[in-house]
């Protein structure tokens, strides 16, 4: 029979090896945490509220930004967030009528890629009524292109459903292909024999 001590003792160690274990576990992931958040804890924030951005070319309205809501981050990756929902307007630069929309519940866009990205319950609409659904939406200002590599669904107006990813369209959404997909669309032929 073991002594209260020597109980104690063989209770006492495994249990202090195991604790040893699990805080050197959390000491990485809070050195990592800390590495992830230093940019923003050492960043200078700009809060803009009511954001109505205009990008135009040739002195033509093209798209038109509105978020309730603009972070401006200026730490060493400098960056803007819209946390907040971002709606998007696409124009038609001959006559300034509405080609598309865009709907998002965050856009960010970082000030070395020219890339404005849109991120979570991402909802498009082009003049052809085809609605265009995804997690992510990447509008590059420099090439004018829409894309993806994230599933987008897209319903077609005549209510085919299309979905896939490689997603890649012009600016406006007017013309655009994807690399994989598959869809239901609506036969309404009869067969011939």
């Amino acid at each position: 029979m073991l002594s209260r001590s020597k109980l104690l003792s063989k209770l006492f160690w495994p249990a202090i090896v195991t604790g040893i274990m699990l805080f050197s576990a959390c000491e990485n992931d809070i050195n990592k945490v800390r590495e992830l958040s230093a940019n923003q804890v050492n960043a200078d924030v700009d809060t803009i509220h009511g954001v109505d951005i205009i990008y135009s070319d040739s002195a033509k309205v093209r798209v038109r930004v509105l978020a309730p809501l603009l972070l401006q981050y200026h730490g060493k990756k400098p960056y803007d967030l819209m946390p907040k929902t971002v709606n998007v307007i696409i124009f038609n630069k001959i006559d300034l009528s509405q080609m598309g929309t865009l709907t998002a519940d965050t856009g960010i866009q970082s000030d070395d890629d020219n890339k404005l990205e849109f991120h979570k319950n991402v909802v498009a609409k082009n003049a052809k009524g085809e609605t265009f659904k995804s997690d992510e939406l990447i509008w590059d200002k420099t090439s004018k292109t829409i894309h993806s590599d994230k599933v987008v669904q897209i319903r077609m107006a005549n209510g085919d459903i299309m979905n896939g990813t490689g997603f890649k369209s012009d600016q406006a959404l007017a013309h655009w292909t994807m690399t994989q997909s598959t869809g239901i669309f609506n036969v309404t032929d009869a067969p011939t024999q």
